[in-house]
């Protein structure tokens, strides 16, 4: 059988790479998207391969639309498919300014990143995955996911910017849906809460005492692989009638509490 290609960007570290990671052990051959060197990404290209995974890594910024395109040419030519989407690439701002003293340059550079980049590239991959299915018929489905955040529905007011982006996508997990069902195209958003990475490691003392006071109802941080676990579980097709659904993993972050 021909093995499922998923794209996930940001997948070389992070969280990306706890999807990626789930997606191979799941049998997904993979395009691993990030902006650094191969070299660099090298070692997690290995692992991932070690799981059975033909790997691609397309190098490229998501917020770059020469970028955009010529990763999925790199794809068309290497595996000559594409089923599923991963939207995970994403930054935080560089200083965590108030909403008072925030710099419109933060702003515009989350945007990009954070919003513009992966509506765009879901936009071309969404193309793509049309011509798929009026080419194969019925028996093809597709799946996008974009990974968000708490902070679509959190307001952070040292991060105004990046709650902001956040909440677009979760936008635009909607109107994706909406336009793409009658094509088999199922769109989700996972919605991680505090998830251990590079990007939270310079707030580990607050969070720790946050969640030891009950902020979540599991009392530890969230890994890779808890939002790894759930995007394959989507991306295989495991729940069905349920396209624009919001999977929150957070550790019952989100349940309102007296």
């Amino acid at each position: 059988m021909t093995r499922r290609v998923a794209l996930v960007t940001g997948g070389s570290r992070g969280i990306g790479f706890g999807v990626a990671a789930e997606l191979a052990a799941g049998g997904f051959d993979l395009a691993i998207n990030g902006r650094r060197e191969a070299a660099d990404a090298a070692e997690a290209i290995g692992k991932l391969q070690s799981a059975g995974a033909k790997v691609l890594y397309v190098r490229g910024d998501v917020a770059d639309r020469a970028a955009r395109l010529g990763m999925l040419e790199e794809i068309r030519k290497t595996f000559g498919r594409l089923d599923v989407l991963v939207n995970n690439a994403g930054v935080a701002p560089d200083v965590r300014a108030d909403v008072l003293e925030a710099s419109e340059e933060s702003f515009d550079r989350l945007i990009s990143i954070n919003l513009k980049g992966p509506y765009f590239l879901t936009q071309a991959v969404a193309n793509w995955m049309v011509r798929q299915r009026k080419e194969q018929g019925d028996g093809w489905r597709g799946c996008i996911i974009n990974v968000s955040s708490i902070s679509a529905t959190v307001a952070s007011v040292n991060r105004g910017d990046y709650c902001i982006t956040k909440a677009g996508v979760a936008m635009a997990t909607k109107l994706w849906a909406v336009r793409l069902a009658e094509f088999g195209i199922d769109v989700y958003e996972i919605r991680p809460g505090i998830i251990a990475t590079d990007m939270t490691a310079g707030v580990k003392e607050k969070y720790d005492r946050l969640i030891d006071g009950g902020l979540t109802l599991e009392k530890r941080w969230g890994v890779p692989k808890d939002v790894g676990r759930a995007a394959a579980v989507l991306a295989k097709g495991a729940i069905s009638y349920a396209t624009g659904q919001v999977l929150e993993i957070g550790g019952g972050f989100g349940v309102e509490r007296l």
